[in-house]
């Protein structure tokens, strides 16, 4: 059974980019969302809410100098799960007494500027992962991992079996945050929109102008 340690700091955190954005058709993290790349808006969102700030993208991407590359530490793609590792495995070069690290993925550009708080919450109430929810449905790279678990993690990873995240989490003690959605000119916006494609781009945008 994998200890809790309460979390009293901000912990670090790692943008996970490491996908093949094939419905998109580019690579997510350089898209453009009202002259700023998605990349850029994740980082206004998370660098206020964490101690660091790193991005898990394939060897060979350029981050901004502000951001340290972390890429998977295992070959092939083995799906997010890949990159949460490597976000565990970088915690303590991030944060030397860093007992969690924060993932969420690249292409939400509305993440709650709370979410990290309310994570840590969780965590010091004595669950062992907390992972955020929206509309009845859980978002499972968006969460706060203890880094001790980094190799129970790693084996998992390395089984032949097709290597869900949410298999992982039924493993441990993992709670769901519940994140409401933000009122807007057109509408409820769930904090967690996903822009996976060219029409979530320009839903995006929508939303973006009605915030501001």
């Amino acid at each position: 059974m994998t200890t809790t340690h309460p979390v009293s700091v901000k912990p670090p955190g790692v943008i996970l980019a490491g996908g093949r954005s094939t419905r998109m058709g580019e690579d997510k993290a350089q898209v453009l969302l009202a002259g700023k790349t998605l990349l850029s808006h994740a980082i206004t969102r998370l660098s206020p809410q964490l101690s660091a700030l790193a991005i898990n993208a394939p060897a060979g991407f350029q981050p901004p100098e502000n951001l340290t590359l972390v890429p998977d530490t295992l070959a092939g793609q083995r799906g997010p799960l890949a990159g949460i590792l490597a976000a565990m495995h970088s915690a303590k070069t991030l944060s030397p007494t860093a007992s969690h690290v924060l993932t969420a993925p690249v292409d939400s550009p509305f993440l709650p500027t709370d979410l990290v708080k309310r994570l840590q919450q969780a965590i010091d109430a004595g669950h062992q992962i907390a992972v955020a929810a929206s509309r009845s449905a859980m978002h499972p790279v968006c969460g706060l991992w203890p880094v001790e678990i980094a190799d129970a993690l790693q084996a998992f990873l390395e089984t032949p079996e097709n290597p869900r995240v949410k298999t992982f989490l039924a493993r441990y003690d993992t709670v769901e945050v519940d994140f409401s959605d933000s009122a807007t000119a057109i509408g409820p916006l769930d904090p967690f929109l996903n822009v996976n494609t060219p029409d979530d781009l320009q839903t995006a945008h929508r939303y973006l102008e009605a915030l501001t």
